[in-house]
């Protein structure tokens, strides 16, 4: 499916709708949703191939046994089949039909044991027994089977089953993707989402969708700042390429997470661990206007790879998007996580939160009035007639009067509109007329001149 863009210019071009661009989001999940991903392996690099043929990907492979940090790459991981078969050889739990049957990273078996030699490797959840949960190992060398609590019910007592798992574990590679898009500036905006998860549509299949369709919006627009979208396995990925890129993490200015963005859930932003950070003022800034009902979160640390870019010795200012948190909702890892649970709508709405906040990032400025003795006479220039006639033209009256008294060189755009109680896009559209008519000048080129 390919993706398209909202058009946010305010200059009557005709607009893709968020319905059509949510709808195009959910289908690229669908695309994707039957691969068997995992931290490392092919169905990871089968993911990041369809990704990089919506938007350009460079693509990292990292060799098993290489020491990022703490940590060393793990064996890769790959799977052909799975299965538990009765004497008949009926398959009882195929992996073919679903891919959350195996614990991920199982080790490779196949032998023949009765169920009561089986049942401490299966895992189900009674108290949602049509589901089937997603399990891991792996760190620690193990096997086993997911299924529903009413599959495990079904299996049969006291005879022997056929029991495989087609499996390799061996020395290969990590891989991650990675979309660069140059700005004026070498100082970055980082984007972050996982893409180690098999068939989980919320975790997190929406945030790849979401951070896709991102990418390619940024690609065509005008950018201060440059913007890096990485596609990592969850935690080992982060530290990965934090090892690998430790000298140019000084260029990370602004950095965000994005996963869970798919539900029916209200927003909840998880700050930096600063708490204080461009990112997070900005971000609450555009929630607060854009989504009453959201939620703000101090760090902590747990959750997804905003604990790893906000470790103690880089402490980068990086915030978490998502909807409802991990582990607060009853489908999460499980196969209820599926397309039918993620809303169009909701990808639609996180997407233009995402841009609304790099709207705010790319331009937040701080000026300096230079007809800063008493208020200066506008309608001599004309800037009453240009915004009269204009809905809410009070508003913008006041936001004018709000950017010339608040810019004295320390006051950012930013800064304005949280005092001023005023949508950025409405201090913005201020200050650029402003400057146009030479009533403000930004401090980066204060001695341009």
């Amino acid at each position: 499916m390919e993706l398209q863009h909202i058009n946010t210019n305010r200059d009557g071009q005709e607009r893709e709708s968020p319905t059509d661009l949510g709808q195009a989001m959910h289908d690229f999940m669908a695309d994707l949703f039957p691969l068997c991903r995992s931290i490392t392996g092919n169905g990871v690099r089968e993911t990041l191939a369809y990704i990089g043929s919506k938007i350009p990907l460079d693509i990292h492979e990292v060799p098993s046994g290489t020491q990022v940090f703490d940590w060393s790459v793990p064996l890769e991981w790959n799977i052909a089949d799975a299965f538990i078969k009765d004497p008949s050889g009926k398959r009882l739990i195929d992996f073919q039909k679903c891919n959350l049957h195996v614990v991920n990273y199982s080790a490779p078996i196949h032998t023949r044991m009765t169920l009561a030699d089986l049942k401490p490797h299966l895992h189900s959840l009674p108290d949602h027994p049509t589901w089937i949960p997603y399990r891991t190992s792996y760190y620690r060398e193990n096997w086993g089977f997911c299924l529903s609590h009413k599959q495990l019910s079904e299996l049969p007592e006291g005879l022997e089953l056929e029991v495989c798992i087609k499996s390799t574990l061996s020395p290969g590679s990590l891989t991650y993707g990675e979309c660069y898009l140059r700005g004026a500036t070498e100082q970055e905006i980082l984007i972050s989402c996982h893409v180690c998860h098999p068939s989980l549509g919320n975790d997190n299949l929406s945030g790849l969708a979401v951070a896709t369709a991102l990418a390619k919006a940024m690609a065509e627009k005008t950018r201060r700042y440059s913007y890096r979208f990485i596609f990592i396995p969850a935690t080992i990925g982060a530290i990965t390429w934090m090892a690998r890129n430790e000298a140019a993490l000084k260029n990370i200015k602004h950095g965000l997470v994005i996963t869970g963005v798919g539900d029916r859930g209200t927003t909840t932003y998880k700050k930096s661990r600063r708490g204080d950070a461009e990112v997070d003022r900005a971000m609450q800034h555009v929630l607060r206007h854009d989504e009453p009902g959201h939620c703000v979160i101090d760090f902590f640390p747990y959750g997804y790879d905003e604990r790893q870019y906000c470790s103690p010795a880089f402490n980068l200012p990086v915030g978490c998007l998502m909807r409802t948190p991990h582990g607060q909702y009853p489908e999460y890892h499980t196969s209820a996580d599926n397309l039918d649970f993620v809303r169009a709508e909701s990808l639609a709405e996180s997407y233009a939160h995402c841009l609304a906040l790099f709207d705010i990032l790319d331009h937040n400025r701080t000026y300096i009035n230079q007809s800063s003795k008493g208020e200066p006479q506008l309608g001599r220039r004309g800037l009453y007639r240009d915004v009269a006639g204009q809905q809410e033209s009070k508003v913008f009256e006041l936001s004018l009067l709000w950017v010339l008294n608040m810019s004295d060189g320390t006051h950012s755009l930013l800064d304005i509109a949280e005092r001023a109680g005023y949508p950025f896009t409405t201090i913005r559209r201020a200050a650029v007329l402003l400057e146009q008519h030479g009533l403000l000048q930004s401090v980066e080129h204060v001695g341009d001149q």
